[in-house]
C-alpha cells in the first residue's frame, strides 16, 4: 500500500497544534461572519445603510474648502449608477453607497445655490422697511421677524448688502401683529459665529433660514404703507402667525402662571412667554424636550386623532364590516397632522417630525407595519434630501436617535420575550382588578424602559451639543410623561376642536391642572444635587465613534451589532486621554478664559462679558458656575482697558483692549490677547501675540500651551474656506510702533503703571452684541 506524502501546509499543521488551532479558529469565525452578513442580507439591511450613506455625502459637502461646482455632484451621481447597473455583488453594493453619497452631497449644493440670502457685512445703525412676517412676545420684550423692502445706512462708505429677513427685538409688549408694513430705526448686525471651536453655527443655521441680520429696535416702531403688495406666502404665514398669537393669549390668560405659558406652548409652540427660570428648571429635570413640538407631540396629537377617528367610525356596524376604517383613520390622522403643524409655525423639527409621522400612517394604508426602522430611513431621506443642513443640528440627530432606538429595542423586545407555558394559557383567568393593575404596571414600566432607551441615544448628542448630562432625566420622564400623555395633549387636542365653538374655557383649566403636576416634578428633579452636571467637549473623532457605535447597534439584528462594543470602549479609552484647553478665546478677542493653577477657570474680560458666549463655554469646559458666578473673576486683575491672569507655570496672560494697552503689556506679559491688529514683531521674539488679524481669520481659539508656546489649537473659522454663509471682517488699524520705553509706576492691575493704564487713557470701543434668536438656538 503506497502512502501520500503530507503536503508542507499539512505538516506544518501537524507538527504545531498552536497552528492548527489558528486554522479552525479562523475557519470558525469566518463561518460566523457569513453567517451573520447572510442573516443581514436576509433582513434587507442594506437599504437602513442608504440614508447613512446619503448623510456621509452632506457632510462631505459641508467639509470642502470651497462652494462646489453645481455640476460635480450629479456627474458622480450618474457614473456611480452607472456602474450599480452593470455589475452585481460587492461591486454594485459599493457603486450603490458611492451613488447615495452623490446624491447627498448633491441635495447640498443645490440648497446653498437656491438660498437668495444675503448677510450684513458688520453692525451698522439702518432705517429700514418691511413687512412683519412673525411676532413672539416675551414677558418684557418682544421679538419680530422682518420681510425686508428698504434698508438704508447712512454712515455707508459702500452699500450694504440688503437681507432678505432680519430678527428685530423691542421691549414691551408687542403693539404691531403680523402682515403689517413697518419701519423703523434699528441697530443690526450679521448672524454671529460660533462662539467656541467645534460650537453651533448660529451664522450658517440663520443663512438656510433666509435671515442675514440680527439686532434691536431704536425708538419707535411706525406702521407705514407698503410698497407693493405681499405674496400669498407672506399673507399665508402672517395669517398663521396672527391666529397662534391669538390662541396663546387665550391659554395663557385661562391657565394663568408659568402653567399657562408652558400650556400655550404645547399647542402653538410660542415659547416666548416661558421664563428663563422656567426653561432651566426643564432642561435640568431632562423635560426640557416637551416644550418644543416635535416627535413626542406629533405622536400623541395623531395617536388622539387616529383612535378618536376610528372609534366614532367604529360605531357604525355597517361602516366597520364593510369598509377599512383603520385607513380613514390614518388618513383623517395624516390631515389632522399636517394642520398641526402649519398651526405650530411649521418650525423645523415640527415639519421633521410631521414626515416621519406621514411615512408612518402612510404604512398603515399600505397596509405595511407602521414601526419599522424602515419607514425611519425613508423619512431620514426625504428629511435630509429637503434639508441638508438639519443633519448638523441637534434636533435631527436626537429625533431620530430616539426614535431608531426605540423601534430597534421594540424589535428585540418582541423577539426575546418570555412567552407563557402553552398548558397555563387557558388554566388561569385573572379578575378584572388584577387586570388592570398588570396594565398598569406594564405601562408605567414601558414609560420607564422608553426613557430609557431614549435617553442612552440621545446621551451623546446631549452631551456634544449641549455640554450637559441628565442623569435624573428617568425620574423626571417616568413621572412627567404620563401627565402629558394622558391629561395634557388629549386636553390640547379636545380645547383645539371646541375653540371654534367657545367651549374651550374648561379644557384649558384641566390641561393647566397637568401642566402644574410637570411643573412641580420639574422643580423637584431639578433641586437634587447634581441633576444636569456639565460634560467637557471632547473632539470630533471621539463624537464620530459614538454615533458609530450607536448606528450599529441599531440598524443591524444579527450578533453583529456586538461590534458597538469594541467601538464604545475605544471612546472610553480616548476620552480620558483628551486635557482641557488652557486658554478659551472669544471670536472678537475681547473675552477669555484662562485655566489657572488651581485647575478651575479665570475670566479675562475687562468690560461686561457676555452671558450667551459664557452658557457655551462654562460647561463644554466641565465647569458647573454659572456667567454671573463672582469667583470667575477672582483671581483676574482687570482695568478699563484690560485683564492680567497667571498660568500654572507662572507666566502672565494679557488681555488687552487698546493698542496702547498691547504695546505696554508686550513688555510685562508672556501671552497677549487683542482685539486690534498688532505687527506681529510688536512684542518680540520671546512673547505670543494673538490680535485682531489672528481673530478675523480663525474666530474663536481653542489653545493647548506648553512652555509658553502653543501646543495645539482648534478654531472656530478654517482660513481656507470660502462658503456663502461665511463673513470676512474689517480689521482695525494697525498700532503705530512703540519709539520709546514708557514710564512705569505701581498699578491696580499688579503689573508696573504708564500710558496704558493711566486715568486720562482713551476708553475702548464699545462692543455690540446682537441679541440672539431662542429660534436658533441648540436647545
Amino acid at each position: 500500500m503506497i502512502r501520500r506524502a503530507p503536503s508542507r501546509a499539512s505538516a506544518g499543521v501537524l507538527a504545531s497544534p498552536g497552528a492548527w488551532w489558528h486554522a479552525g479558529f479562523q475557519g470558525r469565525v469566518g463561518s460566523l461572519l457569513g453567517r451573520w452578513v447572510e442573516e443581514e442580507r436576509d433582513r434587507r439591511t442594506g437599504f437602513l445603510l442608504l440614508p447613512v450613506a446619503f448623510a456621509l455625502g452632506i457632510l462631505a459637502y459641508f467639509a470642502a474648502s470651497d462652494e462646489p461646482a453645481p455640476w460635480a455632484g450629479p456627474v458622480l451621481l450618474l457614473i456611480a449608477a452607472i456602474f450599480a447597473i452593470r455589475f452585481e455583488g460587492i461591486p454594485r453594493a459599493i457603486a450603490i453607497a458611492l451613488a447615495m453619497m452623490a446624491a447627498g452631497f448633491t441635495a447640498g449644493t443645490w440648497r446653498t445655490a437656491g438660498m437668495a440670502a444675503p448677510m450684513l457685512e458688520r453692525a451698522i445703525p439702518v432705517s429700514i422697511s418691511g413687512h412683519v412676517e412673525q411676532v413672539d412676545a416675551g414677558p418684557l420684550r418682544h421679538r419680530i421677524l422682518l420681510r425686508v423692502t428698504h434698508l438704508a445706512d447712512d454712515r455707508a462708505a459702500r452699500p450694504q448688502s440688503v437681507p432678505y429677513r432680519v430678527r428685530i427685538g423691542a421691549p414691551g409688549r408687542p403693539m404691531i401683529e403680523a402682515g403689517t408694513h413697518v419701519t423703523l430705526r434699528a441697530r443690526l448686525a450679521p448672524p454671529s459665529e460660533p462662539a467656541m471651536p467645534g460650537g453651533y453655527d448660529f451664522r450658517r443655521d440663520s443663512f438656510f433660514r433666509a435671515v442675514g441680520g440680527i439686532g434691536y429696535a431704536i425708538g419707535r416702531i411706525e406702521v407705514t404703507p407698503p410698497r407693493g403688495e405681499p405674496d400669498f406666502s407672506l399673507r399665508f404665514n402672517a395669517f398663521i402667525d396672527r391666529a397662534r398669537n391669538a390662541m396663546t393669549d387665550r391659554i395663557a390668560q385661562a391657565i394663568g402662571g408659568e402653567a399657562g405659558a408652558l400650556s400655550a406652548a404645547l399647542i402653538t409652540g410660542k415659547r416666548g412667554l416661558i421664563s428663563n427660570e422656567t426653561n432651566d428648571v426643564l432642561r435640568a429635570s431632562g423635560l426640557y424636550h416637551i416644550v418644543s413640538i416635535s416627535g413626542l407631540h406629533m405622536v400623541l396629537a395623531a395617536g388622539v386623532m387616529f383612535w378618536t377617528l376610528r372609534a366614532l367610525l367604529a360605531l357604525s356596524p355597517a361602516l366597520a364590516l364593510r369598509y377599512p376604517i383603520k385607513k380613514w383613520a390614518a388618513a383623517g390622522a395624516m390631515l389632522g397632522s399636517i394642520g398641526y403643524c402649519v398651526f405650530s409655525g411649521s418650525e423645523v423639527a415640527t415639519e421633521r417630525s410631521l414626515i416621519m409621522m406621514l411615512v408612518m400612517l402612510g404604512a398603515i394604508l399600505v397596509d405595511r407595519p407602521a414601526l419599522a426602522l424602515r419607514n425611519v430611513a425613508i423619512s431620514a431621506l426625504i428629511v435630509l434630501a429637503r434639508e441638508p443642513e438639519a443633519l448638523l443640528g441637534p434636533s435631527f440627530q436626537m429625533s431620530y436617535a430616539a426614535v431608531a432606538a426605540l423601534i430597534a429595542g421594540n424589535d428585540l423586545w418582541r423577539r426575546y420575550r418570555p412567552e407563557p407555558e402553552p398548558e397555563l394559557r387557558g388554566r388561569f383567568r385573572p379578575g378584572f382588578l388584577e387586570r388592570a393593575g398588570r396594565a398598569m404596571v406594564f405601562a408605567f414600566l414601558g414609560i420607564v424602559a422608553t426613557t430609557l432607551l431614549a435617553s442612552l441615544a440621545t446621551a451623546p448628542f446631549s452631551a456634544w451639543h449641549f455640554h450637559r448630562l441628565n442623569p435624573y432625566g428617568l425620574i423626571g420622564n417616568a413621572l412627567a410623561i404620563p401627565l402629558v400623555s394622558l391629561v395634557v395633549m388629549p386636553a390640547g387636542v379636545i380645547g383645539t376642536m371646541l375653540l371654534p365653538f367657545g367651549l374651550d374655557g374648561w379644557v384649558w383649566r384641566v390641561m393647566g391642572e397637568g401642566t402644574r403636576g410637570v411643573l412641580f416634578v420639574a422643580e423637584k428633579v431639578a433641586g437634587i444635587e447634581g441633576a444636569a452636571p456639565p460634560v467637557s467637549k471632547a473632539p470630533g473623532h471621539l463624537f464620530a465613534l459614538l454615533v458609530i457605535a450607536l448606528l450599529v447597534l441599531v440598524i443591524f439584528r444579527s450578533p453583529l451589532r456586538l461590534l458597538a462594543v469594541p467601538l464604545v470602549l475605544l471612546w472610553a479609552i480616548l476620552l480620558k486621554a483628551t486635557p482641557l484647553p488652557d486658554l478659551m478665546i472669544a471670536p472678537d478677542g475681547r473675552m477669555a478664559l484662562l485655566r489657572d493653577a488651581s485647575g478651575s477657570y479665570t475670566l479675562l474680560s475687562p468690560a461686561s462679558p457676555s452671558g450667551f458666549t459664557l452658557q457655551q463655554w462654562l460647561p463644554a469646559l466641565g465647569d458647573a458656575r454659572r456667567p454671573d458666578d463672582p469667583t470667575l473673576r477672582q483671581r483676574a486683575r482687570c482695568d478699563r482697558t484690560g485683564c492680567t491672569g497667571t498660568l500654572p507655570d507662572g507666566r502672565n496672560v494679557a488681555l488687552s483692549l487698546t493698542p496702547e494697552a498691547a504695546r505696554l503689556d508686550c513688555q510685562r506679559a508672556q501671552i497677549i490677547i487683542t482685539p486690534v491688529t498688532a505687527d506681529a514683531a510688536l512684542c518680540g521674539p520671546n512673547r505670543l501675540l494673538l490680535s485682531g488679524e489672528s481673530f478675523a481669520r480663525l474666530g474663536a481659539q481653542q489653545i493647548h500651551l506648553r512652555d509658553g508656546r502653543i501646543a495645539a489649537r482648534d478654531t472656530s473659522l478654517d482660513p481656507r474656506k470660502t462658503r456663502p454663509w461665511r463673513k470676512t471682517r474689517a480689521l482695525r488699524k494697525t498700532p503705530p510702533p512703540m519709539t520709546e520705553e514708557p514710564e512705569t509706576g505701581p498699578s491696580a492691575t499688579g503689573f508696573p503703571e504708564g500710558p496704558a493704564t493711566s486715568p486720562q487713557r482713551p476708553r475702548p470701543p464699545a462692543r455690540f452684541e446682537p441679541e440672539e434668536d431662542p429660534a436658533l438656538s441648540p436647545q
